[in-house]
Parts: structure tokens; C-alpha cells; sequence
């Protein structure tokens, strides 16, 4: 798929013969993030030279490999080790650096959709606070592929989460998906603000860690329940409004501010422990402890319809290409 201008189409590319060190993937699923959206509208903090293949995510089938391959053999499952791959196209040539295999006896979507989200969500839980079982954290967008994944992986290690979701039309459906998931508390933006909260914080630990994609008045409303000396994460902003915090609270509470993005994360660390880290997560999914965010298989032909349906309010599914 190549894009003109942020017009994305379907184009047929030469495929490249396989060399050396090459590896012939055909691709099974990709699915549609909002940061593959970004990076087609050109603001994101990592855009690829143009003409570029959209889709940063996604698993392949190798079907087969130079004669300088070693780490992956035909029939092997494969992941990219990197963003800008592009993973919305049927088949293609790539390095063998630029991927990572993956067990095939996970499910399908679990395997599409493992590379991105559960891997932000994992680190986010893991390298801010020392959190114990018992301990609470809070988050927006609960319903969003890391927010999902969040859920889960915190139920894995014994933490509380309180999910913090807008207001819709199917709210209790979708209350009652994430409480599935392990989700202890979900609460609205608007409950959030109540005098009410008061008293359920009486009844459960004080947060010590907010993650935050949204941004503006919902992240003011997440620094405002975090317990003194807590961190906020940012991973995303997708109100497109900037996050306000009070001199009392950095004064008084002691809070403190933090970024987060895998691309970053894994520049400063080695293939090696990002491979750890999938690894870890190819185990809780074996384990029936984390499961691919609701999702909607698109056949790649009608791209146009997914990509229509992930800029949707609302979305409470994850559009996934499938070749």
C-alpha cells in the first residue's frame, strides 16, 4: 500500500529477490494503531522516507530465506523488530535483523497485535513504580489496545486497576467486557470528578501510577487521585490538548511527570531484551492471562473501509488488515 500526499492506495510492488541475509515474509494480519494513522498524517516522532508501506505492526509466515539465515527457517513466525516496515502489503523481502520470530501456537490476532501495545503496557507497569500485589493503578482510555492489555497484565501481577473510560452510548457492554478482562473498578471521566471519589479512595489504595493517552482535563483528573510522590505516564494525547499540572501538586505531592514510547525504549536497550520481552508476553498469553484486544478482520482490499472505521469515535474495536 503507498501513500500519496496522506491519500493511502494499493499498489502492486516489484518483490525483491532474496539475497543473502534476506527473508521472503508473507503476511498473515496487520492491524490499524493510531500511531500507523499518525505517521500517515506526517506527526509522529518517527516518519519513514516516501514512498513508504503504512502499518507499523503486524505477523508473517516465512517462506523462505537467503542462504545467510540463521535465526528463522521457512514456516516460522515473524514480527517486526522495528517500526517503519511497513506491514500493510500481502507479502515482501526483509533484512533478517528487521524481524522477530514468534511462537505460532499463540492465537492469530494475539500474534498481530503483540509488538505495540501489550509491549507499551508492560514496560509502562513495570519501569516507573515499584508496584506490589494490592498496590492500585489508574488509567484512561481503558478500552484501548494498551488500555485492554494494561488490564490484564496488572491482574497477572496482583495490581488493582481503576479504568477510566468517556461516557457512550454502550457503556455497560463495554464496563462489563473490561471487568472480564480482570478490570476491578471502571469509572467515567464525569464520575471521576465527583466529591464522590472521596470516599471510594477510602475503600481502595491511592494510585502511585497514572498511565495517560488522552491528555488536557482527563489527565489533570488522573493527577489529581494519584497518591503523594506518584508518577504519570504519557504515552499519548489523543484529546490533542497538552497536560496541566498544579504547582501544588508538584510542590505538595511530589508528583512526578514521565513520557513513555516503545520506539524510544528500544533504542536504548538491546534486540535481545525486547525479544525477553515478547517472550515474556508470548508466555501470559499461553497462559490465558492476556488476550488480543476486540478486534475486526478486514480482508487488505477494503483498507479504506478499516482505516475509515479506526478514525470512528468511540471505536471499541481494533481494525485488523488480514492478506
Amino acid at each position: 500500500m503507498g501513500t500519496t500526499g496522506t491519500q493511502p492506495r494499493l499498489k502492486n510492488l516489484e518483490l525483491a529477490a532474496v539475497g543473502g541475509s534476506d527473508v521472503h515474509v508473507k503476511m498473515l494480519a496487520a492491524p490499524i494503531n493510531p500511531s500507523d494513522i499518525n505517521m500517515i498524517q506526517g506527526n509522529y516522532g518517527l516518519l519513514p522516507q516516501l514512498p513508504a508501506v503504512g502499518g507499523n505492526e503486524g505477523v508473517g509466515q516465512v517462506v523462505a530465506v537467503g542462504s545467510g539465515v540463521t535465526g528463522v527457517k521457512p514456516g516460522d513466525w515473524v514480527i517486526p523488530a522495528n517500526p517503519g516496515l511497513g506491514t500493510w502489503r500481502t507479502e515482501a523481502v526483509f533484512g533478517e535483523e528487521e524481524l522477530i520470530t514468534v511462537p505460532s501456537d499463540i492465537p492469530l490476532q494475539s500474534a498481530a497485535t503483540l509488538g505495540v501495545n501489550p509491549c507499551t503496557a508492560y514496560r509502562m507497569l513495570v519501569d516507573f513504580e515499584r508496584l506490589r500485589p494490592g498496590d492500585s493503578i489508574i488509567q484512561n482510555a481503558s478500552n484501548s489496545g494498551v488500555g485492554q492489555a494494561v488490564i490484564q497484565i496488572a491482574a497477572a501481577r496482583g495490581l488493582r486497576t481503576i479504568n477510566v473510560l468517556r461516557d457512550r452510548p454502550d457503556l455497560q457492554k463495554l464496563t462489563d467486557r473490561l471487568k472480564n478482562l480482570g478490570a476491578n473498578h471502571v469509572v467515567t471521566e464525569e464520575e471521576l470528578r465527583k466529591p464522590e471519589m472521596k470516599s471510594f479512595f477510602k475503600d481502595v489504595p491511592q494510585p502511585r501510577l497514572a498511565l495517560n493517552c488522552v491528555g488536557g482535563k482527563s489527565s489533570t483528573e488522573l493527577l489529581r487521585h494519584l497518591a503523594p510522590g506518584g508518577t504519570m505516564v504519557t504515552y499519548g494525547g489523543m484529546a490533542k490538548q497538552p497536560v496541566i499540572a498544579s504547582v501544588s501538586q508538584l510542590i505538595f505531592k511530589d508528583l512526578k511527570l514521565r513520557g513513555f514510547w516503545l520506539s524510544q525504549w528500544k533504542k536504548d536497550h538491546s534486540p535481545d531484551q525486547f525479544k525477553e520481552l515478547i517472550l515474556t508476553l508470548c508466555d501470559l498469553i499461553r497462559q490465558g492471562q492476556l488476550t488480543a484486544p476486540a478486534c475486526s478482520e478486514v480482508p487488505l482490499q477494503d483498507y479504506l473501509c478499516a482505516l475509515e472505521a479506526s478514525t470512528q469515535p468511540f471505536v471499541s474495536s481494533k481494525q485488523i488488515l488480514t492478506m
